[in-house]
């Protein structure tokens, strides 16, 4: 970890002018710029709560803060893995001829992702406050899933970017899996209405689970057990760990594909 660390702060000037690049190129000749890394999310929740409320949002208290609690979950990580997939293809001109990690392509593409997410996620309190949630400091707690969730998403953006390398097809089958994934994450419905052994199997989508401590969190108020916090780890070291093994098994391989 150290090692990581030491690497960041030698590379510091260059990882910071990736991710403000990042910014530009995302924004680039938009009117609103970053303002629509907050409009955005607010848009798709409008959608989705006209849709939705009148089919599931009758037996769902504070119906609105739930779907908000999903949708923003759902989209960081949508952004920060589709994002991190790209990251090696997309900086090839810069790694082919410079010798730097190229790990820092990824984290810079997961920091831009966090950014966004943390301006979304204030005005999700702002909503939670007009919808009458109560704020305490079991909200302190969510730090917790968002640094899980930031460590998971740079594990499947590591994957993710040295599949993309070999296998260019990635891209689509990633985008059939991300379908999947929205709508097995719960995000407008409630698993309550599932008998209680297909419960247990949304716990293997990890992002329902970030989703769901969320949701425990500030619309119950109640906090995790123990082992589920411990089922939260596991996914973002899991992942994190397959995403830095595979990164160092191909890392000299990924020159003669670009």
């Amino acid at each position: 970890m150290n090692r990581l660390f030491g690497k960041i702060k030698k590379y510091q000037f260059m990882f910071e002018e990736l991710v403000n690049r990042d910014f530009k190129e995302k924004y680039k000749r938009s009117i609103l710029g970053m303002g629509w890394s907050v409009l955005s999310p607010l848009l798709t929740l409008l959608v989705m709560k006209v849709i939705f409320s009148t089919f599931f949002g009758k037996d769902i208290p504070h119906y609105t803060i739930y779907l908000f609690s999903g949708n923003i979950v759902l989209s960081y990580y949508r952004e920060s893995t589709r994002n991190g997939m790209n990251s090696l293809v997309d900086n090839a001109g810069i790694f082919t001829k410079i010798n730097v990690p190229k790990y820092m392509f990824v984290l810079s593409k997961n920091v831009s992702a966090l950014v966004n997410f943390a301006l979304t996620l204030a005005v999700y309190f702002v909503f939670c406050a007009f919808d009458g949630i109560r704020f305490n400091f079991r909200m302190l707690l969510l730090v917790y899933p968002i640094a899980c969730l930031l460590l998971m998403n740079i594990g499947i953006g590591m994957v993710l970017s040295a599949l993309y390398v070999f296998f260019r097809d990635i891209r689509y089958l990633y985008d059939v899996l991300l379908t999947l994934v929205n709508y097995m994450s719960a995000v407008f419905y409630t698993v309550d209405k599932f008998p209680a052994q297909y419960r247990r199997l949304f716990l293997l989508n990890p992002v329902y689970v970030y989703i769901k401590y969320f949701r425990v969190i500030v619309i119950e108020h109640k906090i995790p057990s123990l082992a589920y916090h411990g089922l939260c780890a596991l996914y973002a070291m899991l992942f994190l760990a397959l995403g830095m093994v595979i990164y160092k098994k191909y890392n000299h391989q990924f020159l003669y594909y670009l």
